[in-house]
């Protein structure tokens, strides 16, 4: 498959020292796909016209103002019902941990998004600040696409051996991963986080977390719904797993399953970036 990359340099990076409020610009990759006519010759001897997609990863500068983003943190428990699932997040979340500080830092807003974990922070200030804001009803929801994964993930997706039964192994966010009580919100809930981007006047959702197939694009809210609600979004493509097991369609390593995920990401639903290229190292 023909492909080619197109560097933007990045302008300004996002460092500590600078000011929190100023619009800088990051590289972030998203995918063009083209139509392409493509002649081939059938088993039966006969030429024949077919049409295929010409993938070509781009890089380009997108300008971030910091007090306009909000970084979503999806589902990175402490703990999952599938193991090898549970370590790759546990080594996810201690990486994570200093990006997600060092975005607070810079004057982004953080959410913590853990699902079904709303009964364990439900006296901590965050999840507080989170509930007692005036509810905003979300716009219709556009029409977009909603082309099929690139892998198959109807087995659950946990490349156990054997393979685990599903349970409810979580109760909260990871540790390695902190609840600024001060600052931060707490939600696992779309109207909720739609409700914070109108309250604090933000305009960017940033998402990091697990799994990148799954929760990452389908939570109320994730990838999908805020690009329904015409939200502009960015996946962070380092601080992300997907739910893939090599013994499923595409049968490739759980690594490039992930990488096919995001890929599908960028070409359908939004932009990715570095972490590094968020803090600025």
């Amino acid at each position: 498959m023909p492909s080619r990359t197109l560097a933007i340099t990045c302008l300004l990076a996002l460092g500590a020292a600078s000011p929190a409020a100023e619009p800088r610009e990051v590289p972030v990759q998203k995918r063009n796909v083209a139509a392409k006519a493509k002649t081939v010759v059938g088993a039966d001897g006969v030429p024949a016209t077919v049409t295929v997609k010409e993938v070509v990863p781009v890089q380009l500068a997108y300008k971030l103002d910091p007090a306009k983003c909000a970084v979503v943190i999806c589902d990175v428990w402490d703990d999952h019902w599938c193991t090898s699932a549970a370590k790759r997040c546990d080594a996810l979340a201690k990486q994570a941990g200093p990006v997600v500080d060092a975005l607070r830092k810079q004057g982004m807003t953080i959410v913590h998004a853990p699902s079904d974990c709303m009964g364990y922070y439900r006296d901590h200030p965050a999840r507080k600040r989170t509930v007692a804001l005036k509810a905003v009803e979300p716009p219709k929801p556009l029409d977009l696409p909603d082309p099929p994964l690139p892998i198959d993930d109807k087995d659950g997706g946990c490349d156990d051996d054997p393979p685990a039964k599903f349970r409810k192994a979580w109760t909260k966010q990871h540790d390695a991963v902190a609840v600024d009580a001060e600052k931060d919100f707490v939600t696992d809930s779309g109207k909720e986080l739609y409700a914070i981007l109108k309250d604090r006047g933000l305009d960017t959702v940033i998402v990091m977390g697990v799994h990148t197939n799954m929760c990452v694009l389908h939570r109320s809210f994730a990838i999908k719904q805020l690009r329904r609600w015409d939200v502009p979004c960015l996946l962070v493509r380092d601080l992300t797993d997907a739910m893939y097991n090599p013994k499923s369609k595409p049968f490739v390593t759980h690594d490039e399953g992930t990488q096919l995920v995001i890929g599908f990401i960028e070409e359908n639903w939004c932009p990715t970036v570095l972490s590094k290229d968020l803090v600025g190292k």
